[in-house]
């Protein structure tokens, strides 16, 4: 076969790659918005991808099980889906492909589908629920976006209204309306946002979000809304304790609470690890714990649950936040009144205790501390441990590859393969813990070693609110990773 013959089969192989990527997108779509069952492959969302990035995640799908995850199978696969009469379920299409290979004696797709989600069908039903976000900063944007690129048939969580304070004119609402679309370090909103004036709303993809102006939180009256037993996220950090959180349920409206920020006398939860601890028929206040926390802490847990934890270190290399000066001047806590995007500033974090309210194991075995280093976002945990059983470099990385590929972490651990990564390259995670599996260094006696878990501390740490607000809310759906 001559050179020509073999770029021209390459090429046509391509062509046929690509052809199955637009396929499967069309599946991606029709599943979702049709009948509110998610794909993603190895954690990766596949909801508006385009053709690159669909055949890119499989590469890494490939790579990361170290078996062939091929398009073409994702379709088959798929296609068997939709033939299924699935309630609403969240489905890892790599994990599927990846078993599909695994048995080779079972060579009928839809059988094999139908074997792994028959459990699917003792899903219960699920009551969608109104979600207000009470603050519209970093974070309430972010969750904005996901909850309105995620809405799909509304069967699940429903954005209807964000809180604000001040007046709400045209030029404040086209303000929050382009704040929403374009962003400069997540890119633009994929979708659209219109400025409703005469209703004080924003048409965020077609549907209406309410935007309430309040000095309390007890000043609303949501059912004047039309909004009912609503989950009140907030996101202002103004209110920190159960007692000035509690003014969230004395609206109309409202029932559920959950604090982007770690709070007082109220349960901590980084979702994956202590989500189960408390029941949301029992409890109504929540907190999402800090970005760090539930970055270190899946990591913290899979190594304490293989190895043992006897003491360690944390120290976070964070991105700087609007808590810093963008030039020198005066601020209540040392160091942080310096230029954020000239200088390292060594300042403290409370992580390293957060994490007991998590991990009570871990009462009095961790020092932290925190570098803020001039990057927007994306940040990097360090953690120097020493171990009861020894390890070594294989065993570790082996042993935070499993939790990753299955088990109650697949969401939150993210294992990296990419020997180049830098902080950028993880801005758009969704996984709140990435582990930089070309980094880990086990001292020769196996009982110290030192890991680096990179995070973004703006979308993945979204990510967590959003699934520790689905069990809140009671929309957890059924899923399979």
């Amino acid at each position: 076969m001559s050179f020509d013959d073999v770029y021209q089969k390459e090429l046509s192989f391509q062509t046929d790659r690509r052809k199955a990527a637009v396929a499967f997108i069309n599946i991606i779509s029709d599943l979702w918005y049709d009948k509110s069952i998610e794909l993603i492959i190895f954690r990766n969302q596949l909801i508006d991808r385009n053709v690159s990035e669909i055949l890119k995640l499989h590469e890494y799908a490939g790579e990361f099980v170290q078996k062939p995850i091929s398009i073409f199978d994702s379709v088959e696969i798929a296609q068997a889906i939709k033939t299924l009469n699935l309630p609403p379920a969240k489905l890892d299409i790599g994990k599927l492909t990846y078993e599909f290979h695994l048995e080779k004696k079972n060579t009928n797709v839809l059988a094999f589908v139908s074997e792994k989600l028959k459990s699917a069908k003792n899903q219960e039903e699920i009551t969608p629920k109104d979600v207000v976000l009470y603050g519209f900063g970093r974070i309430g944007r972010l969750l904005a976006r996901e909850l309105m690129t995620r809405t799909g048939q509304g069967s699940l969580m429903r954005l209807r209204a964000i809180v604000t304070r001040g007046v709400i004119d045209k030029n404040i609402l086209e303000k929050r309306a382009s704040l929403l679309k374009y962003d400069s370090v997540h890119g633009d909103f994929s979708g659209t946002v219109v400025v409703d004036q005469k209703n004080k709303a924003l048409i965020i993809n077609g549907t209406t979000v309410h935007v309430i102006s309040a000095n309390g939180p007890e000043d609303i009256d949501y059912t004047s809304y039309g909004i009912q037993d609503a989950l009140i996220i907030d996101n202002t950090g103004a209110f920190r304790d159960k007692k000035e959180l509690s003014r969230h349920l004395i609206p109309n409206g409202a029932s559920k609470v959950l604090l982007t920020a770690p709070g007082a006398g109220i349960p901590n939860i980084v979702h994956g690890v202590n989500h189960f601890e408390n029941n949301p028929d029992d409890t109504d206040i929540f907190s999402a714990a800090s970005c760090t926390t539930n970055a270190i802490t899946p990591i913290l847990k899979a190594i304490e649950d293989s190895f043992g934890v006897v003491h360690g270190h944390l120290e976070t290399i964070h991105a700087y936040t609007n808590d810093q000066n963008l030039v020198d001047n005066m601020h209540k806590k040392h160091r942080r009144g310096r230029a954020a995007a000239l200088n390292m500033v060594i300042t403290e974090t409370g992580a390293g205790k957060a994490v007991t309210k998590a991990l009570p194991s871990f009462e009095g075995k961790l020092t932290s501390n925190a570098i803020r280093v001039p990057v927007p976002n994306g940040s990097l945990a360090i953690l120097k441990l020493t171990l009861e059983k020894e390890t070594s470099v294989e065993g570790l990385n082996a042993t935070i590859k499993k939790y990753a590929l299955e088990g109650d972490l697949v969401e939150q651990i993210k294992y990296s393969l990419n020997n180049e990564l830098v902080s950028s390259d993880i801005v758009g995670s969704s996984a709140p813990s990435i582990f930089d599996s070309n980094a880990t260094i086990v001292t020769k006696d196996g009982k110290n070693i030192v890991i680096y878990v990179w995070y973004d501390n703006e979308y993945g740490y979204s990510h967590q609110v959003i699934r520790l607000a689905k069990h809140i809310a009671k929309v957890r759906r059924f899923t399979y990773y």
